[in-house]
């Protein structure tokens, strides 16, 4: 309760994302790709501005007390989910099977990809929470839930939100672009690959592609609109139930290989 009691997080919690609101969505076009600023990616950079040490508008104190009201927003956003899961089984089972296994490219991009050059860089259980997903709201809320925010794998887990938040959709919107420019690939698949789970990435791939094909922009509003909701729901219990455990299992086994000395330091801390 205490927590909710401070006030001072609260009410510049809610001045940033007034900001953030009023400044609205830019878009830029770069060629057939598309640089998207969200709101989301203004509040988080005028967090981090007053929370910086020097600037003395927060206090070390109140900004541990922000990373604490933040583990129980994560309830929220779990009860939410659950909400939306329910109702959406049906559009689930019309989406078809293309649809459904795509969480397997996710695995095998972060946890097959991504997990050993992150242990190679010299993270430790920081590697699982960063690599075990694309680590966005839904994944917060199962590190959290593990592990805690404070934990090795919550600050993984929450420095790959913050790369995600900043560069993700900048990054998709312009990839996306060009792949549609240079016509590999349908522009079906296209919009089922930028359902990563995470709206601002895919709101930014499906304006680059709808943009090389204006014709089919209903129906690649439609299949990226369904991946999205498919990556969000099948993406939790795929996560839960496959991806984080064989995280921690390829951690232990890819560690002595190369980190030897790091997992040492982990075996000495627990």
């Amino acid at each position: 309760m205490n927590l909710l009691k401070n006030w001072k997080i609260h009410f510049m919690a809610l001045i940033l994302a007034v900001i953030a609101e009023w400044i609205g969505v830019k878009k830029i076009s770069v060629g057939p790709g598309v640089l998207l600023f969200l709101p989301m990616l203004y509040a988080m950079i005028l967090g981090a501005f007053i929370s910086w040490p020097k600037i003395k508008v927060l206090k070390e104190s109140e900004t541990k007390h922000a990373t604490e009201v933040l583990g129980l927003l994560t309830l929220l956003l779990v009860t939410k989910l659950g909400i939306v899961i329910g109702p959406s089984l049906a559009k689930i089972a019309d989406a078809g099977f293309a649809l459904s296994v795509q969480e397997l490219g996710h695995f095998l991009g972060t946890v097959i990809l991504g997990l050993p050059i992150a242990i190679a860089l010299g993270l430790g259980r920081e590697s699982v929470g960063a690599t075990f997903s694309i680590d966005r709201e839904p994944n917060i809320a199962i590190i959290a839930e593990k592990y805690g925010l404070n934990s090795p794998e919550g600050r993984g887990v929450m420095a790959v939100y913050i790369c995600g938040t900043v560069f993700g959709a900048i990054w998709i919107g312009l990839i996306a672009g060009f792949l549609a420019a240079m016509h590999i690939f349908h522009p079906y698949a296209l919009a089922m690959g930028s359902g990563v789970g995470s709206g601002s990435m895919m709101a930014a791939a499906t304006g680059a592609i709808a943009t090389v094909f204006p014709d089919q922009k209903q129906e690649i509003l439609m299949y990226a609109g369904a991946s999205n909701l498919l990556t969000t729901i099948v993406g939790i219990y795929f996560c839960l139930f496959i991806s984080l455990p064989v995280t921690n299992y390829l951690y232990k086994k890819l560690s002595p290989i190369l980190a030897p000395k790091r997992l040492k330091k982990d075996g000495a801390a627990k």
